[in-house]
C-alpha cells in the first residue's frame, strides 16, 4: 500500500512566537516534492515539527502518516514509523564509527518491534552496508569512519543518503540538503536520492531556497512557503519563475491580499 503524509491545517509556535499559520500538504511514497521560499518563511520550522523537535509546539492542526496522527509519538517512533529527516547541519558523533551507528539504529529497530530480537547479526550487517553501499556508489572505507567528524559537507550528505538506503523509510524531508555544497557534491548527493526513489518508491520533500538542487532531484510538484503558509502551488515550471523573478512577487502579491 502507498504511504502517504498528511499536514492538515498546521500551526506552530516557537516561545509563544506564531511560526507556521495553517500548512496543508499531502506527499505520497513515490512522489517528489520542493518547498521552496525566502529565509524566515518557516521551511525548517516545517522539517523540525514534522521529525518531533520539541522545541516547536503544535498549536492547532495534525501531522498524519498512513492515517496515523505522528504528534503524539516521539522522534524514534516516527523514525519506524517512515519518516526520515536530512539534516541542513549534521551533527558530529567523534569515536562512533558509521557502520556501528547504523547497526545501532537497526538494532534499535528490530528491538522495539519485537523485545526478544537479537538484532541484526554482524556477517548479515556487513553484507546489506556492502550491497548499498555499492549501490549508491559510496567506497566500503566510509563506513569505518568516526560519523560527520572531519566530514567535508558533501560527505556528511552522502552519509545521510546511505542512512536513508539502509533504514528505508517510506518519506524523506530533506532540509536544504544543497547548503553547503559544490556542484559535484550536489550531484552525487542527488544520485544517491534518485536511485532511491526509484528503486524504493521514496516519497521526498526537498525544502530549499534555490533552483539549482532542483535540477537534479526533478520535483513534480513545488510549492512556496511565505509567512508560515504556502501560497502557491504547482510544477516543476514554477521553481524555475522563482529563478527567474525572486520572491518579490510573491511578497507584493501578499502585501495586496
Amino acid at each position: 500500500m502507498t504511504a502517504v503524509l498528511e499536514i492538515r491545517n498546521l500551526h506552530v509556535s516557537v516561545e509563544d512566537k506564531p511560526i507556521l499559520r495553517g500548512v496543508n500538504l499531502v506527499v505520497k511514497q513515490g512522489e517528489v516534492h520542493a518547498m521552496m521560499g525566502p529565509n524566515g518563511s518557516g521551511k525548517s520550522t516545517l522539517a523540525n515539527v514534522m521529525l518531533g523537535n520539541p522545541a516547536y509546539v503544535v498549536t492547532e492542526g495534525d501531522i498524519i502518516l498512513d492515517g496515523e496522527s505522528v504528534l503524539e509519538m516521539e522522534a524514534n517512533e516516527r523514525s519506524r514509523a517512515g519518516l526520515f529527516l536530512a539534516f541542513q547541519y549534521p551533527v558530529a558523533i567523534p569515536g562512533v564509527t558509521l557502520a556501528n551507528f547504523l547497526r545501532l539504529a537497526i538494532n534499535s529497530r528490530m528491538k522495539a518491534e519485537d523485545p526478544d530480537s537479537k538484532g541484526i547479526s554482524i556477517p548479515e550487517f556487513r553484507r546489506m552496508m556492502k550491497q548499498k553501499m555499492d549501490f549508491l556508489g559510496v567506497d566500503h572505507s566510509f563506513a569505518g569512519r568516526y560519523l560527520n567528524d572531519g566530514f567535508s559537507g558533501g560527505e556528511k550528505k552522502r552519509a545521510e543518503v546511505l542512512q536513508m538506503a539502509v533504514l528505508n523509510p517510506k518519506i524523506a524531508i530533506l532540509d536544504e540538503t544543497d547548503s553547503g555544497l559544490d556542484i559535484d557534491a550536489l550531484r552525487i548527493v542527488s544520485d544517491g536520492v534518485n536511485k532511491l526513489q526509484e528503486a524504493d518508491q521514496l516519497g521526498v520533500l526537498v525544502i530549499t531556497h534555490y533552483q539549482r538542487m532542483l535540477n537534479y532531484v526533478k520535483p513534480e510538484y513545488v510549492h512556496v512557503m511565505f509567512q508560515g503558509q504556502i501560497v502557491e502551488s504547482g510544477g516543476a515550471d514554477l521553481a524555475l519563475k522563482l529563478e527567474e523573478l525572486g520572491y518579490d512577487w510573491i511578497r507584493e502579491r501578499s502585501a495586496v491580499g
